[in-house]
């Protein structure tokens, strides 16, 4: 196989980019991001195994992860934490309960039962 032979590099000039138009005057709303699709993720737990024991692996092999059942889980958003939740089962599937928002407050009994927002 013949290599290309290598050539100097040369010097270039480019053109300066002039904007043709105005530029929009909208400004973006947080309503237009109110159908960005974003992927949330929940931690059901992790274990360590032995290349032996992947491969002895079969259909029906039960897996023992490192959370105990009601033992609350991270989730993320994005890959970024959002939340902590305790997963629970409703019907054939899987589900998590929101028990704590990531950097807030926990609420206070007096400020459980509403919200701020709730004032009138």
């Amino acid at each position: 196989m013949e290599r290309n032979p290598t050539r100097p590099a040369s010097e270039h000039t480019f053109e300066e980019i002039v904007p043709t138009g105005e530029a929009p005057q909208r400004n973006l709303a947080i309503e237009d991001l109110s159908k960005v699709r974003l992927t949330i993720t929940a931690d059901l737990g992790s274990c360590s195994m032995l290349v032996r024991e992947v491969l002895e692996l079969k259909r029906g092999s039960v897996i023992q992860l490192s959370k105990l059942a009601g033992e609350m889980t991270d989730i993320h958003l994005n890959g970024l934490p959002l939340a902590r939740g305790e997963v629970v089962v409703i019907g054939d599937s899987l589900h998590v309960r929101i028990g704590e928002i990531v950097g807030q407050e926990p609420a206070s009994e007096e400020g459980a039962a509403g919200s701020e927002y709730d004032e009138a």
